[in-house]
Order: C-alpha cells, then structure tokens, then sequence
C-alpha cells in the first residue's frame, strides 16, 4: 500500500492525497460506505460504484464470521469475487461489535469470549484469530484486534483497556507478519489508537502506535456517546502525533458536519452507518440541511431532493414521491434514500478535496458546517 499526500490547506491541517492499493487507488479524504455483511443494506454493488462512485466498502468481520463463514467467503476466493466489489475493501475487526454485545461476552487478555446474537453459540477471538478471519476475508486493509473504550468510564479501567489493545496489537502484528494473503494481492494492516478522552492516555497509545511504523493508522474509541468537542479534542490531539506520512482512519464517524471538522484536524478516512441507517428511516443530508421526509410538509412538495443541483445522475425523484414511498412502506423507499445519502457524503469528500487543493477550505468548511447541521 502506498500513500502520498498531494496538496495541503495553508489554513488547517487538511490535507488531500493518494492511496494506492491492489484493488485500486483511492483519492483522499473518503468516506467508505458500510456493507457489514459485505453489502451496503438497500444497494446493488452496482449502484454503489456507477451512481454512488463510492471508491471503498467497509465490511465486517465478526458479522462475516458468523454468517456465512469465512471459510465460505475463502472458498469463493475472497469477499471481492465473493459480492462481486472490484475496489478496495477495508474489514474492521469485530472489536467494536463484540463490544456492543453487553452482557454477552467477556474480555481477558488473551480475548473475548462471546455468544453469537444469532444462535447464541460460543466463539473466541484472540489477535491471532482476528488476523486469521481477515487473512481469508481478503481485504486490502485489515484492522488489529482492540477493545473499544466505552464513555463515560474511570481512568483506570480506561488504561487497563489502552494497555490490553497495545498487547493485542503487538500479537497481531507478529501474526500478520508470520502469514500471507491467500488471495493472490496484498493486505496491509492497521493499527487502533485507543484512551478514552483522557488526553495523557491518548498521547501514550498515539506515540505507541506511531512506534510501529505500520501502513496506516486509526482513532478509535470516539463518537461512543462523548460530546463533540471533546472527540474533536482528541482527534486534534491524536492527528498531531501520529506520523504525518501516513494514511489516518477516524472510525465510525459520522455526521457530515463532523466529518468536515475532523478533515480540518488532519484525518483522511472515515465510515458511519449515519448515512444508510438514518436514510432507511427517512432522514435525508442535502447541502442545506437535514430533512426528515417522513413529515407532512413534505406530502405536496415536488422539488427535487437536492434542489442546489444534482449530487450524482440518475436520481429523479422528488421529496413528495419519497414521502409517499415511506408512508406507504415500499421498499424502494430505502433504496432511494440511501442511495441520495451516500451519494451525498461521496460528493461531500470530493468538494472537500477540491477546497483542500484549490486553497479554500477552511472558509468553505465553516460556512458548510452551519448549513449542514440545520433541520430544513
């Protein structure tokens, strides 16, 4: 994998760039559309590259593990001619999901022991097995197995948490260096950057991190429940550590706002399920604004989704034919709603890198981010 930075903001810490890999090269910042089961929920693959030009696909591992079984997707020669996505895909580990099972699992330093919230069923994931279910899933960027710090919590658990993701981390890294992709192109692995909201903590894995010297590197932990401004504070501080050369994931974030603000603090790639899930429950991002198309004024408006202009082609359809759709409970309701949404965050990414190489984002950041955040 390869990343080179081609233009800065003289304003900001923005940058844009280049990331290559086996599958593709990638123009930076970008938004990954989540297919956690390998698809994007309401999507055809087809949709999601032709009308969305989405250039990456976030998938998942635990989810993928348990169903249909990575032995399954091995088989089929990896997920790429498994779901039939010829760009680059990135897999998270499962550590967030495993996290979120609340009661039904457990934490040790050699792993988690959980029950499977489809059948119940007891599985272990260690670093070891973590690298191992991606090796055969096949993504070009694969994450290390880390434990994600919930918020609030007290500072010694959040320091027992950062230490056991170094731990891990280190035997992922061993892992990954003792086996090979299996599917015929190269895999890089990244490392997570851990600590809570605890500024010390948060040096102390940014710097542990950054000693690895690895591909890329991500921020995790964040957008759990903690104020904004305090996930910009630590991004802020985190960006400004890690190496400057490299790639930088802020995972699962977020709101279109918050995406531009963490551009501006120097971070490259992003994901959320904000844009699929809202939009299957009929919130829609325009460039003016949040709309909830499920509201009555909306029963007899025949404008287009996006009045400032067309986002992406191929889209004709207006706000009271959508409405209609939900309130109707069709299907095609979803369809096009995340379709409207990822193609909007798609072409969010790619405004934002035109500022970044044309001098002007910071004050067409600010203006945006105003504009964003109102409910139309």
């Amino acid at each position: 994998m390869k990343f080179d930075i081609s233009h800065r903001d003289k304003s900001s810490a923005a940058r844009a760039g280049l990331l290559t890999t086996d599958h593709g090269t990638i123009e930076s910042p970008f938004f990954m559309p989540v297919g956690t089961a390998g698809t994007v929920k309401a999507l055809h693959v087809k949709d999601l590259q032709e009308e969305v030009k989405a250039q990456i696909m976030l998938s998942n591992t635990y989810h993928l593990y348990l169903r249909p079984g990575v032995d399954i997707i091995a088989a089929a020669g990896g997920l790429h001619r498994f779901n039939g996505w010829n760009k680059p895909i990135l897999t998270d580990s499962g550590g967030y999901q495993i996290y979120s099972l609340g009661d039904i699992r457990k934490f040790t330093d050699d792993g988690v022991i959980f029950q499977s919230h489809i059948d119940g069923s007891k599985h272990v994931f260690t670093p070891e097995k973590a690298v191992d279910v991606q090796r055969g899933l096949g993504a070009d960027i694969i994450m290390a197995f880390d434990e994600c710090t919930p918020y609030p919590c007290d500072k010694a658990y959040a320091v027992k948490s950062m230490k056991r993701t170094h731990y891990w981390l280190t035997r992922c890294m061993t892992r990954f260096a003792q086996t090979e992709g299996l599917h015929g192109y190269s895999q890089s692995l990244f490392p997570i950057v851990q600590g809570s909201v605890f500024p010390d903590l948060r040096t102390e894995s940014a710097r542990f991190i950054s000693e690895q010297e690895a591909p890329g590197n991500a921020i995790g932990g964040l957008s759990v429940g903690e104020p904004a401004a305090m996930m910009y504070d630590m991004t802020g501080l985190v960006c400004g550590i890690l190496p400057d050369d490299k790639p930088r994931y802020l995972m699962g974030v977020g709101t279109p706002a918050n995406i531009l603000e963490s551009i501006a603090l120097g971070v490259d790639m992003f994901d959320c399920v904000i844009p699929t899930r809202n939009g299957r429950n009929g919130m829609l991002f325009t460039r003016n604004g949040i709309i909830n198309i499920k509201n009555e004024k909306w029963k007899d408006d025949f404008s287009p989704l996006e009045e400032d202009g067309e986002v992406f082609a191929d889209l004709q359809y207006n706000k009271a034919f959508l409405r209609n759709l939900f309130i109707s409970k069709e299907i095609l309701s979803a369809m096009v709603a995340t379709l409207h949404n990822l193609g909007f965050y798609i072409w969010l990414m790619k405004e934002a890198r035109k500022k970044i190489m044309d001098g002007t984002f910071l004050p067409w950041k600010e203006e945006m981010v105003k504009r964003l955040m109102r409910r139309i």
